[in-house]
């Protein structure tokens, strides 16, 4: 995992945990705007949740940031 993808699945994990409290979940589209605009970080981020964790499409948010630390 780039330090790019890990900084930011982090800071949105932060974010989303100190809103919505410990029980939020969270997607990987989560990391990324409406738009497509970092192709190749959306499908390391994809490649991650998907293949090599095998991951639901919504996780909680503090379980995906414990898998980055």
């Amino acid at each position: 995992m780039t330090p790019e993808l890990k900084n930011k699945i982090i800071a949105v994990c932060d974010k989303k945990i100190a809103q919505k409290g410990t029980g939020v979940g969270i997607s990987f589209y989560a990391f990324f705007a409406n738009k497509n605009d970092n192709p190749e970080l959306l499908m390391e981020a994809a490649t991650w949740w998907i293949q090599t964790h095998q991951l639901n499409h919504f996780e909680k948010a503090t379980k995906i940031k414990a898998l980055v630390l």
